[in-house]
């Protein structure tokens, strides 16, 4: 009861702000900042920690904003750490960031306030990246529907992965499938395994459970609006071909069903894994990957093309891996996943766009065109600001950290 209050009370306050005319950008910083400090706060409870065991406000500060911005960096070893409660406290912030802070508030203040101002759609309805005012509400229910709907099948395919094999409880086993469920699909790569996802227990033979959560990064990288599109493709060739084959009619095409969005997000996404898999399994075959199976091999290069791009596990130390291997880390880092979805990075869209620019200039054509469709200028300026700001943040970053730290 106490849970739908509050829910209630930061739906009025959100509601209260966006009237004010705040700025969007604005208000999802002040909500992220807000969500991090009552983290803090939770995770320094006596409850959320073992017996015997304290933490410090800075490494509370620090774990609940990695759970939030969903980043999976921890300066404590999360299992000899947290209790049950601290794990859920720290699921809870994942879930809360990996959705948005503004995508969860903004649904329950529909939910609870009812219909907002004609200023208070607009600004929603550019947050979800919804196309109309009347379907706000439903692909707001949509992307929460995913997500739980998602975190489920994914919560049972890694039960069955590891079930029986980890010397767990029945209820432990629930526990750890959901909560890696959940830190897979919003990409935060937090595990309740000592040493993440190389622990010694779960490293060999059990290649379904390190393919069940590459799937559930994937899924999570592609971005929401992606996933709502490939339900309405999915839904209406199933109800096309339905009509087809009961009813003998031939029901009408509609061009363009999917997105010029998912086409560039999933082709994308698809090449990457496609290239970092072979890299992976040509460079860390005999190394990183030495004494595994063939079927481990395999699994665990798919596992970590998956990962790197804002996923946050690993599998093997990465200290083994080559100097080449850990470029192609750095790249995949840097790229990211897709536009709204719960991965950082610069975006895939970003780079197509980019990449597609390119390919124009080196045609020598005077438009960017992709998928038989062109590209607005201010998209393709979009693309090259972003990638000139994560290059000079990651710039400036660096050599900020040469300076505090020389000697690492």
């Amino acid at each position: 009861i106490v849970g739908i209050f509050a829910i209630m009370e930061i739906s009025r306050g959100v509601v209260s702000i966006i009237r004010r005319r705040t700025n969007p950008a604005l208000l999802l910083a002040s909500v992220f900042l807000i969500i991090i400090f009552f983290g803090t706060i939770l995770l320094m409870v006596p409850r959320s920690t073992l017996d015997g065991v304290t933490i410090s406000m800075v490494d509370a500060l620090f774990v609940s904003t990695s759970a939030v911005c969903v980043t999976g960096l921890s300066p404590v070893d999360i299992a000899a750490t947290f209790s049950t409660e601290g794990l859920i406290v720290i699921a809870l912030l994942v879930q809360i960031g990996g959705l948005g802070v503004m995508t969860i508030t903004s649904f329950f203040a529909l939910f609870f306030m009812g219909n907002t101002g004609l200023y208070d759609q607009f600004a929603l309805r550019d947050m979800v990246g919804s196309d109309t005012f009347s379907s706000l509400l439903s692909t707001l229910i949509y992307i929460l529907g995913f997500t739980l709907g998602i975190e489920a099948i994914g919560a049972v395919a890694i039960w069955t992965s590891i079930h029986g094999t980890l010397g767990m409880t029945l209820a432990d086993e629930i526990f750890f499938s959901v909560f890696h469920s959940i830190s897979a699909f919003c990409n935060a790569g937090f595990s309740t395994l000592s040493g993440n996802l190389g622990n010694t227990m779960i490293i060999s033979q059990h290649n379904w459970f390190y393919i069940s959560i590459s799937l559930l990064i994937i899924l999570g990288g592609i971005g929401f609006p992606v996933l709502v599109n490939l339900k309405n493709v999915i839904s209406y060739y199933l109800r096309y071909g339905f009509t087809k084959l009961i009813r003998h009619q031939t029901p009408p095409k509609y061009p363009h069903l999917t997105r010029l969005n998912t086409k560039i997000a999933i082709s994308w996404t698809l090449t990457l894994l496609i290239i970092g898999t072979a890299l992976f399994a040509f460079t860390e075959w005999n190394n990183a990957f030495a004494g595994m199976s063939i079927s481990d091999k395999l699994a665990h290069s798919f596992f970590n093309a998956a990962s790197p791009r804002t996923g946050g596990f690993n599998s093997v130390n990465l200290a083994s891996f080559s100097l080449l291997t850990l470029i192609v880390y750095m790249i995949m880092m840097w790229i990211g996943g897709a536009s709204q979805s719960t991965a950082g990075g610069i975006k895939v869209n970003t780079l197509g766009v980019a990449f597609a620019s390119f390919m124009s200039v080196v045609r020598g054509e005077k438009s960017v065109r992709m998928f038989n469709r062109e590209i607005s200028d201010s998209s393709v300026r979009r693309a090259y600001a972003t990638i000139f700001g994560s290059v000079m943040m990651i710039l400036i970053c660096f050599i900020t950290l040469l300076s505090l730290e020389p000697n690492l």
